[in-house]
């Protein structure tokens, strides 16, 4: 191995021959180097990350709060009437639904579907009216066939009745507060006075034969040269669903499957109602299983009578 050779002052080049770099040049080369970064990762999806607003768990805690906590049930509107008190000498207007074979049908749960909900049917078919697939569905459910069918939302998984369950007109007491959705009465093709409550135009002055009429549906080159959309024209008025919602339960006759709610409810006679807890009210302080009745119960309790 060759002897080492002592580093001395000398030993180094003259100054001519190593000119100096530039500052500037040594914080480019320093920029230029890579430097270990930890790599971002684009979609919120690790543990421990909040929820994004835009997401649908997102927009299922916000609905959470608003959602009964119950099931609800479906009524036959058979026409409207009054109650009169004679302390108070007041007449109150009032409509009188019933409850047809009303009984739970489906469940409908969060982490296959999406949601929790009741799928409730009244009524009843025949046979040979319903599909084979219809059919099917009934068989596995173990219910009879129905009629008309509908969905009620709900909270969580403690708000899911037994499948089969009869749902009776008690499920409400007296006093509540439901929400009544239905199909509102058709009124065919109407003009636009009717259908949007225009007034009209003027009666007289030069106007001629034109008096409800619609008139301009839209300028020229102000508004782009077309016809915004949602224009009030006339077409076809009602037959959409309609809510009302925080009307009082006034009478409850179980046994003939009545509610006497107060007010006017959308829909012609013999329409189906779909009746609910009012979402701005407080929810009724009762026991979950009020007013639902497991299949077979009540013959149970006639044959145990006799």
């Amino acid at each position: 191995m060759p002897p080492k050779t002592a580093f001395t002052a000398l030993s180094l080049p003259p100054r001519f021959l190593c000119p100096t770099v530039p500052r500037s040049f040594v914080r480019a080369i320093h920029s230029i180097q890579p430097t270990p970064r930890t790599r971002t990762d684009r979609f919120n999806h690790g543990t421990g990350l909040p929820v994004l607003g835009a997401s649908k768990t997102a927009a299922f805690l916000r609905k959470e709060a608003m959602l009964p906590l119950r099931t609800g049930a479906l009524a036959i509107k058979k026409g409207m009437t009054a109650i009169y008190d004679p302390t108070t000498a007041k007449r109150t207007a009032c409509t009188v639904l019933q409850l047809d074979r009303c009984q739970v049908t489906g469940h409908k749960r969060r982490d296959a579907h999406g949601y929790w909900a009741v799928q409730v049917g009244c009524g009843t078919k025949e046979a040979r009216n319903v599909t084979r697939a219809e059919r099917g569905n009934y068989a596995a459910q173990g219910v009879p066939l129905k009629r008309h069918v509908a969905e009620f939302r709900v909270k969580d998984a403690a708000g899911l009745p037994e499948l089969g369950s009869i749902v009776t007109a008690d499920l409400f007491q007296e006093g509540q507060y439901v929400d009544a959705r239905a199909d509102s009465r058709g009124m065919g093709f109407a003009g636009g006075m009717k259908r949007w409550g225009w007034s009209g135009q003027p009666a007289s002055h030069g106007n001629s034969l034109t008096h409800r009429a619609m008139g301009s549906s839209g300028a020229s080159q102000g508004s782009g040269s077309r016809v915004h959309p949602g224009k009030h024209m006339a077409g076809r008025m009602g037959g959409e669903q309609q809510t009302v919602q925080c009307l009082k339960v006034l009478r409850v006759d179980k046994e003939n499957g009545i509610v006497v709610v107060h007010g006017a409810v959308p829909g012609p006679k013999r329409g189906i109602v779909k009746l609910q807890d009012a979402i701005k009210k407080p929810w009724p302080e009762v026991d979950l299983s009020v007013g639902v009745a497991k299949m077979g119960s009540t013959a149970e309790a006639l044959e145990s009578t006799i």
